[in-house]
């Protein structure tokens, strides 16, 4: 297997050695053979990397001078070609679309902010990731990028967003499969290590969202390690559940394991979000009166516009208020009225968090420097339109 990285080549010889300036046969896809010619040769000692003479059976070397080759072809004997079987890897099981950033604050932070920026960058990913899909939608800004599970393809965004680039995700979504005329989906081997006192909930909380409980034996001291067979879309936005109801004492593990018959529907987020209704920096005052109806996102002097998620509401609909409000100066004064507000502290939302937050209507806007969460429809008036059309 090889995989390639810039201007280099990785992999393991099998069999025979390998040599600077020898040629050699390509074996590619579809028994397609080429030629090529080694430049150099390199291996690793301890952390450095050394140019050697020849690499031999067993070594993990560097190769450079051979350009276009893709990840499981194999490198040949040049008058003996013979390809090695590729290792089957697990097929995309979860996708999220990622977008322009077409918001009002869009291309204030970013350095790589257009179509082009992120579609190159996309693409040029695949060259090193095996297990991620990428798909061209009928939006020229819109990607649908598929990825073995939402920390796979949140690992990629946070690697763009260091990198400087500017975009738009949306939730995501399990990839569905028909097979023998049946609506099918992906179903992951979960197993979690918690402690004793948290079973119950654990369980509980799994329950509702499909899992099946098929193991459960003792671990460590005051542990319990439990086995399950669970929807990939049950373990979307559980992650930080489970965390809070261990006390961040639990660890879980999964694995793709098969496609099943759909399991049915999973409850989503019962709570609504708070959401900003003009632009403009928030104020402390506005957003006192905002943490009456729920939990906080952001704190004063944050740049808002109108779509923006600031809160999570305590009720099941979503609010509009104006954060950005500030007190009418009067020249009364009450005793006790003029105070300095207190504000809860905001929850912090990650990058993990934000994705796992969101709704089918939601958006994560990721920047080098921000994270913010938004309606795909920022006008209130539209989004309460959109909204009775769907009813």
């Amino acid at each position: 297997m090889t995989i390639m990285l810039e201007e280099l080549l990785f992999g393991r010889v099998e069999r025979g050695t390998i040599k600077n300036g020898m040629p050699v046969s390509i074996c590619g896809k579809e028994d397609k053979i080429t030629q090529g010619r080694i430049a150099k040769v390199y291996t690793h000692v301890g952390l450095d990397k050394v140019e050697v003479e020849e690499g031999k059976a067993g070594d993990i070397i560097e190769l450079a001078g051979i350009p276009d080759i893709n990840i499981g072809d194999t490198i040949c004997d040049f008058n003996h070609p013979e390809k090695i079987p590729f290792v089957d890897i697990d097929e995309p099981t979860v996708s999220m679309t990622f977008s322009v950033n077409n918001g009002p604050l869009a291309g204030k932070e970013g350095q790589f902010i257009t179509s082009r920026h992120i579609r190159d960058r996309l693409f040029r990913e695949l060259e090193r990731n095996v297990s991620l899909r990428v798909k061209e939608t009928d939006s020229p800004d819109s990607f649908e990028v598929s990825g073995r599970g939402e920390l796979h393809l949140s690992i990629l965004i946070e690697t763009m967003r260091r990198e400087g680039f500017e975009l738009l995700v949306s939730r995501p979504k399990v990839i569905i499969k028909e097979i023998n005329g049946e609506k099918c989906e992906p179903i992951e081997r979960l197993v979690v290590n918690v402690p004793d006192d948290s079973v119950g909930t654990v369980i509980e909380k799994l329950g509702r969202r499909k899992a099946e409980m098929i193991n459960m034996e003792p671990a460590e001291e005051g542990h319990t390690k439990i086995e399950f067979k669970i929807p990939a879309r049950g373990l979307i936005g559980y992650r930080t559940e489970f965390l809070t109801d261990t006390k961040g004492e639990g660890t879980m593990n999964h694995i793709f394991d098969s496609y099943e018959p759909f399991k049915g529907d999973i409850q989503a987020r019962v709570r609504g979000t708070i959401v900003a209704f003009e632009a403009g920096k928030s104020i402390t005052y506005g957003l006192y009166n905002a943490q009456d109806k729920g939990d906080l996102f952001i704190g004063p002097g944050v740049e808002v516009y109108e779509g923006m998620i600031v809160g999570l509401n305590s009720r099941g609909e979503d609010l509009a208020i104006n954060v950005c409000k500030e007190k009418h100066l009067t020249n009364t004064r009450a005793s006790g009225s003029d105070d300095a507000l207190r504000l809860v502290p905001p929850i912090q939302m990650s990058l993990e968090k934000a994705i796992e937050f969101i709704q089918d209507d939601e958006l994560v806007e990721v920047t080098p420097k921000s994270i913010r969460l938004r309606k795909k429809i920022l006008n209130t008036k539209e989004r309460e339109r959109a909204s009775r059309n769907n009813k």
